[in-house]
């Protein structure tokens, strides 16, 4: 079974195998990442579709995200995730890796070096709560001041992402010292990523993002940050589900304080 690159021709290939895993098709998701990262795929053996999957996104010199993770039930338990990961971690060179991980895919993650740093709790649900007013939709002259804070708290360079947010998303939001974005991934629309200066910049940009979508919307919310996973259960978000993040040779760049919901948070 050889390791191919995929491309936006696999799309529909792509999205078969996450439903048949039970997953969501993510067709907007999907399209975005073999875009912007590498999508790295085992075709199966008997021609029907692919066998395996996962994609690897390059941040700057330093850093390096793998997501996408998967492997057609009839595939399990041949090694084919694991000859990915370790075509993906060849490929990330000496690049700091991160991905999050289910408690499924952990164990593998483990053998190849990774650590647990955190955990993540997606919530879903309709949000409550009234517009902030410290908040505004942002426009192109934005993007620049978008991307140099972006750049600051990361400590690495996502811009090749970040300039499409006003094309792939629903909406961006910016205020002192922070912005926001939402997009729609199937049946509702995701928050992120979300940076802010503190907290009650970050409850503000989120909640108009919310209001913004209207009907049920997603957050995956850092565990450690107990007071904005407390705010957003109080306003509507609930059905948590919870996985690691992972990370391996080094520790997550940036500033962790001022990062509240990530961009594209994708599982393995």
């Amino acid at each position: 079974m050889r390791i191919r690159r995929l491309t936006s021709a696999d799309l529909d290939a792509c999205t078969r195998l996450a439903t048949a895993r039970q997953w969501g098709p993510e067709r907007h998701k999907w399209a975005l990442l073999l875009d912007v990262g590498e999508g790295y795929g085992i075709d199966a053996p008997d021609g029907d579709g692919l066998a395996a999957t996962n994609i690897l996104t390059r941040y700057g010199h330093d850093h390096a995200v793998i997501s996408m993770v998967l492997t057609a039930e009839r595939h399990a338990r041949q090694g084919l995730a694991r000859a990915l990961m370790e075509h993906a971690l060849e490929q990330a060179g000496d690049r700091t890796v991160s991905l999050h991980a289910t408690e499924q895919g952990r164990p593998l993650y483990e053998r190849l070096g990774f650590r647990t740093v955190g955990r993540v709790a997606k919530h879903t649900g309709v949000f409550t709560g009234e517009p902030s007013g410290v908040t505004r939709p942002a426009t192109a002259d934005d993007l620049g001041a978008i991307l140099t804070l972006d750049a600051e708290v990361f400590g690495t360079d996502r811009s090749e992402l970040l300039r499409r947010m006003f094309g792939f998303g629903l909406s961006v939001r910016v205020a002192e010292q922070g912005f926001g974005h939402c997009w729609r991934n199937d049946t509702n629309v995701v928050i992120g990523p979300v940076v802010a200066q503190d907290l009650a910049t970050a409850r503000a940009l989120i909640g108009d993002l919310a209001l913004d979508a209207g009907g049920e919307v997603r957050m995956d919310l850092d565990l450690a940050q107990e007071e904005l996973v407390a705010w957003a259960v109080a306003h509507g978000m609930g059905q948590p589900w919870e996985v690691s993040l992972m990370v391996r040779d080094g520790d997550l760049p940036g500033d962790r304080a001022r990062q509240f919901l990530p961009f594209m948070q994708a599982l393995g």
